[in-house]
């Protein structure tokens, strides 16, 4: 398995072609200049060892060297030891609600902008413990399924939207379920389910599917973003400006409000408990610290634990390319002009 230590210094090799271009643009004004100058085959007949071809050779090398230069910067490493590295933690699935509802701005900037920067904060507190997420609207897909690796589940994390899920809606049951469906029960960890929503439930019987949870081990706690009074919800075109509220088959303003009595049953049913969700305070933090205090058990992970730095297999071949287009001449072989069959009468010979 191959991993880069700085993969931003790939991005540099996009100067290798403007170099090709540049030399194109260079060549054409040289060849321009030489023409005003004189002659073309008197000139040619004055510098009888001059190569184009070898210019062309020079350009490769150069490019060759950036290549290996942009590479060796980017820090390759190999790993060389997979096994089975044995942690203690707790098994957390996040259920976020994405529906359309989540854009109200009750919560600055909004319900689902601030349930993402609480996510995030906790992905970063997180040592040993392994997250997933999983997105619904009128259904629950797994976004990314219960991990180490932290900085990739960030890099999911960053792309979620609204429009993750195509179909409309907030069925909480079938994010319960499909958490349900996703650990593995067969380990010994602690499993943690975190609801995050305004608590509109629109569709299924999520206290059906929460009680089914919590009969296997699940502790279910929830996060209610919004407030009770209510909030329309924003429409953007695609500019970003808004343009009015979302609104209702009669053409009244949608009012999106918390269904607080909802998610405080839920999290009764699960054995966890119910934060309401406010500018201020991050609750998924004070989630974590209860979550701490619950027995952790080890688990097992492939990965890799012992990777090499290869940086020397480019960097070496790019100082030899270096050194090899500064030392190249731009005059003709003349061993190779005297054995090409080609060649022109009166062209270099010894």
């Amino acid at each position: 398995m191959i991993r880069f230590a700085h993969i931003e210094y790939l991005y540099a090799m996009a100067v290798i072609p403007v170099m090709i271009v540049a030399y194109i643009l260079f060549a054409r004004l040289r060849s321009k200049a030489a023409a005003r100058f004189g002659n073309p085959q008197i000139l040619e007949r004055l510098a009888p060892e001059a190569s184009g071809s070898k210019r062309v050779a020079k350009l490769i090398i150069l490019l060759g060297a950036v290549a290996c230069l942009c590479v060796a910067l980017s820090g390759p490493r190999i790993g060389t030891r997979l096994e089975e590295v044995k942690q203690e933690g707790v098994d957390i699935f996040i259920a976020l609600d994405v529906s359309l509802s989540m854009k109200s701005e009750d919560i600055k900037p909004n319900r689902l902008e601030k349930a993402k920067f609480e996510i995030r904060n906790l992905i970063e507190r997180l040592a040993g413990d392994r997250i997933g997420l999983i997105l619904f609207a009128g259904e629950a897909f797994t976004q990314f399924p219960l991990t180490t690796d932290y900085s990739a589940a960030s890099m999911f994390l960053d792309i979620v939207d609204v429009d993750a899920v195509p179909v409309p809606g907030t069925d909480i049951g079938s994010a319960i379920e499909r958490a349900s469906e996703s650990f593995d029960f067969e380990e010994t960890t602690t499993k943690v389910l975190i609801i995050i929503t305004d608590g509109e439930n629109t569709e299924g019987d999520a206290f059906d599917a929460a009680e089914d949870a919590a009969k296997k081990g699940v502790l279910i706690y929830t996060i209610g973003l919004g407030s009770p009074t209510g909030s329309p919800i924003p429409v953007y075109n695609a500019a970003g400006q808004q343009v009015d509220f979302k609104r209702d088959k009669a053409g009244a303003v949608v009012i999106s409000k918390l269904d607080e009595p909802s998610l405080e049953k839920l999290a009764s049913i699960g054995g966890g408990k119910y934060f309401r969700g406010t500018n201020a305070q991050d609750e998924l933090d004070e989630i974590y610290k209860n979550i701490n205090g619950l027995q952790k058990r080890e688990f097992g992970v492939k990965q890799f634990t012992d990777f090499e730095d290869r940086f020397q297999f480019f960097l070496v071949p790019a100082l030899l390319l270096l050194l090899a287009e500064v030392l190249m001449t731009e005059n003709r072989l003349r061993w190779l002009v005297k054995w090409n069959p080609l060649r022109k009468p009166g062209e270099v010979e010894s």
